[in-house]
């Protein structure tokens, strides 16, 4: 059952799937659904992986245009989302059943992989909004894509589809939108088949910077 904030928490063993579940708002975040969440990211330190997907046709259309103006753009609650999900000891994915936009972006990037569904778009309107986005979102977008692609993003504003979100490695894989699950499931199997304390090894071998060898 999805509950006020809009969020559903589905746990099967290790592996956990929170839903974003406002379809007729484009998934649309509210203070509350960015507090939800938060809490599942903090929560699911002790799950083997992590996935984050939106209900209908849209992942999600980043803050919700009446919670933007109350102060929800600059909420501290978006870096700590992103915060707890680069703090996961395990798998993260971004299963992008659509287009994902504005802040909500930053979730995406702080996740392991982003998995997306054929005719998926994504961009990040903070030129034209005249915000500034989190703190942590252009730092792990340039890292991404690149420092010349980030600002062609952020500064021009350009709106990436689907083909060349694949080929700039904003998008791991694209697949069509019935296969999105299978295929994240597939993906998450090896790493929930695995030890825990095995994983968590891979995964910093994979984030550590060589010269800290």
């Amino acid at each position: 059952m999805t509950g006020p904030d809009h969020i559903t928490l589905a746990r099967e063993g290790g592996l956990w799937i929170a839903t974003l579940n406002r379809p007729e708002k484009a998934n649309a975040l509210t203070e509350a659904m960015l507090r939800k969440l938060a809490d599942i990211a903090e929560a699911a330190q002790e799950a083997r992986v992590l996935i984050l997907i939106g209900a209908g046709k849209v992942f999600s259309a980043g803050a919700d245009l009446e919670a933007a103006r109350a102060g929800l753009a600059t909420s501290p609650q978006w870096e700590r989302l992103s915060g707890a999900i680069t703090a996961l000891p395990g798998l993260s994915i971004a299963a992008l059943n659509g287009t994902v936009a504005g802040g909500a972006l930053g979730m995406v990037l702080a996740c392991d992989l982003r998995i997306a569904a054929e005719g998926t778009a994504a961009f990040y309107p903070v030129m034209k909004l005249g915000l500034l986005p989190q703190p942590s979102d252009p730092l792990r977008l340039a890292a991404l894509i690149g420092p010349a692609r980030a600002r062609m993003i952020l500064l021009a504003g350009a709106k990436v589809d689907t083909q060349e979100g694949l080929a700039w490695g904003l998008f791991d894989r694209v697949v069509p939108r019935e296969a999105l699950i299978p295929t994240v499931r597939d993906l998450a199997a090896v790493c929930l088949a695995a030890r825990p304390e095995h994983a968590r090894s891979l995964k910093a071998l994979c984030t550590r910077r060589p010269d800290s060898a």
